[in-house]
């Protein structure tokens, strides 16, 4: 287990009224975004009309950028930079999309669309990895997986189709555009996050306090009646196998000097966490989706058949998002009518219409941002998770599980497109997918240590903080030459990709 019930209690009051204000933050930012929008598609031809036709270009034509996979300290140092940012992104359940187009454009030598390519077949193994360990987790307060599939459900349509929007907005929005949404979205969830560790980590602090008073007062009733009382008879040792009360550190021990009892214990673990109907959906959605892109890839630009595979897209997210809503709605005021006030699922908010709409929002929100910038997605979804009163623990891997379909998908659109070179994807994958299980396992065995899952917020908050600033610094630099050269700043055509 990984921390104490009363914890997980804890964490769900904390975020459990945060979402409101977390939905005026999120439509704040978009209102802005499209307002910067409408006054550049205003401002903008003034802008240019200063200039002849033959001094302004447009943005730079696609142009690969490849570097060869060699030895040298850009590689290096790629190397080092994407294992610690897979690392801490996936533990964090964010991916870490906004460290990756950086560090490929400017240190390796990418250009921004191979490297945001690239970018997405690090977050898939690093993904990947972490589903894997984290499939091998109990969860630590409950019996149930450690993976929410509720809400993956409810969640992957939205995000996926948000994602392809993403994609095909990237053509069309400007960069100093994109770079202002991300700015203004990473900031405000990485101080929203930062705050609610602050919040977890003194209301560990009390709980752990609390624990410590009352196994004081335990230890010494337990001295008085050793002190009083004697056994006539020697008591039996108890068995390592059935004793509930060794402790985790000692348990641990002994299964890792009995290697089979261990693998059945962790088998027994994986097969709980696996639920294979929810999985089966997630496929199906997944393989729709792909068929959908491969088509998609396969057509003329704003051809009639283009826009009937866009539009495609939409039933079968809102069909699958309108399914598992619905059912958590009537689960929930099942229970409700009851008097029974348990959660639905990890979530500790009422499914009402509104709440529903709102994570429906935030989905799509998340998968358009991680279509724009080369991300899983997870920049959004992890802090929703938070809000929406999840555990971080639980949080981490539901976002992770979530993102590794979404960044495969993107993978494969972007091999049919021929977006990256495969030798050095491989590479890159390999390094994320040792990166993404060593940071689950450093970082789980830190929270078991020191029973602090806030932990988990603050890497969160972190990465999303450290990818706002690289993103923010390419951005104005971008944005700089671009004015300085004349540069067509507005909006580009959608049929002219």
């Amino acid at each position: 287990m990984d921390a104490v019930p009363g914890l997980c209690s804890a964490y769900r009051i904390i975020n459990g009224g945060g979402s409101r204000s977390f939905a005026v933050y999120l439509v704040a930012a978009s209102s802005l975004a499209v307002a910067a929008a409408a006054a550049a598609t205003f401002f903008l031809p003034s802008y240019t009309s200063g200039f002849s036709r033959q001094n302004i270009t447009l943005s730079s034509p696609t142009v690969h950028a490849w570097p060869d996979l060699e030895v040298s300290w850009r590689s290096a140092l790629a190397t080092v930079i994407g294992f610690l940012g897979s690392a801490f992104g996936t533990v964090g359940g964010v991916g870490g999309g906004g460290i990756f187009v950086p560090m490929l454009n400017l240190i390796v030598g990418f250009d921004t669309k191979s490297a945001a390519a690239l970018s997405k077949c690090m977050i898939m193994g690093a993904s990947a990895s972490s589903v894997w360990y984290n499939l091998r987790v109990a969860h630590p307060s409950k019996e149930v997986p450690i993976i929410d599939y509720n809400l993956a459900l409810l969640f992957q349509p939205m995000l996926m189709l948000g994602i392809t929007i993403g994609v095909d907005l990237s053509v069309v929005f400007p960069y100093w555009l994109i770079t202002v949404l991300i700015i203004i979205l990473f900031i405000g969830t990485s101080s929203r996050s930062m705050f609610r560790g602050v919040q977890m980590w003194k209301q560990e602090t009390l709980l752990k306090m609390e624990m410590g008073v009352a196994a004081q007062q335990s230890n010494q009733k337990q001295v008085d009646v050793d002190t009083k009382y004697e056994p006539l008879l020697p008591q039996p040792e108890k068995t390592t196998l059935v004793s509930a009360a060794l402790p985790c550190s000692r348990y641990l021990l002994i299964l890792s000097l009995i290697p089979w009892y261990a693998d059945e214990m962790l088998k027994e673990v994986l097969m709980f966490n696996i639920r294979w109907k929810g999985i089966t959906v997630l496929m199906l959605v997944w393989f729709t989706f792909s068929l959908l892109q491969i088509l998609k890839s396969k057509s003329e630009s704003c051809s009639l058949f283009h826009w009937a595979i866009t539009v495609c897209q939409f039933p079968v997210a809102l069909v699958v998002f309108g399914t598992k809503a619905a059912e958590l709605w009537r689960e929930s005021r099942a229970r409700r009518m009851r008097g029974d006030w348990e959660c639905v699922c990890e979530a500790s908010i009422e499914w009402t219409p509104v709440q529903l709409l709102f994570c429906a929002f935030c989905g799509l929100l998340g998968g358009t941002v991680g279509g724009l910038l080369g991300s899983g997605g997870g920049f959004i979804l992890g802090p929703l998770l938070l809000e929406i009163g999840v555990i971080p623990q639980v949080a981490s891997a539901t976002a992770t599980f979530v993102m590794m379909f979404s960044s495969s998908l993107s993978v494969l659109e972007f091999y049919f497109l021929k977006r990256f070179p495969i030798p050095y994807a491989i590479y890159l994958i390999a390094v994320s997918v040792l990166a993404g299980f060593w940071g689950q396992f450093f970082v789980r065995k830190i929270v078991k240590i020191l029973k602090r899952a806030s932990i988990i917020v603050f890497i969160l908050s972190s990465v999303i903080f450290a990818s706002a600033l690289t993103m923010g610094v390419v951005g104005t630099q971008k944005s700089i030459s671009m004015i300085k050269h004349h540069e067509y700043m507005g909006f580009l055509s959608f049929c002219q990709k």
